[in-house]
């Protein structure tokens, strides 16, 4: 079983089914959808993410209430080995420093449970307020991606890789 990660502001735990119309509902805010998506159908999508053997998905917890969601995946290939993080908040939650406590939370879990020497995360690269995010947890920008990902108008948009090492990691 998962455990359940605590940072000084909120609680990561195992996502549920239970869960999933909370986050179907976050994810279809039009601050989040832009940025992450699915299908016509956010229940289903969100139940398959959860399912999905590849990633490990957290409930964002503050107070009693579901505020999002954080991700992580592994490359397990010993020479390349690194884990990868993913995140949505509610935009009602915006500006609090809930999205920093989450993400430094989950990678002092990769770093100290899992071993992890490397974590990557890649914002879209016009997305300043999560940028300046994972910068508080110390990540730093590595480069960026050209045309990495394709924006809900067709077009595609760059990406910016961002990497941190374990002696990286900001402490609160």
């Amino acid at each position: 079983m998962r455990r359940v990660l605590r940072g000084t502001l909120v609680t990561l735990r195992p996502a549920t089914a239970a869960d999933i119309p909370a986050l179907a509902t976050i994810r279809s805010t039009p601050e989040v959808y832009t940025r992450w998506r699915g299908g016509e159908d956010l229940t289903v999508t969100v139940a398959e993410e959860l399912e999905d053997p590849g990633t490990r998905t957290f409930a964002i917890e503050h107070g009693s209430r579901v505020v999002g969601a954080i991700q992580w995946g592994a490359e397990d290939e010993p020479d390349y080995r690194h884990a990868n993080i993913d995140i949505y908040l509610d935009p009602a939650v915006h500006g609090r420093g809930l999205g920093t406590d989450a993400v430094r939370a989950l990678a002092r879990h990769l770093i100290d449970d899992h071993g992890h020497h490397r974590l990557v995360i890649d914002p879209a690269a016009d997305n300043t307020a999560a940028i300046r995010c994972y910068r508080k947890v110390g990540f730093r920008p590595v480069g960026i991606m050209r045309q990495y990902e394709r924006g809900p108008d067709g077009s595609w948009h760059d990406g910016l890789l961002m990497d941190l090492l374990a002696e990286e990691l900001e402490q609160v």
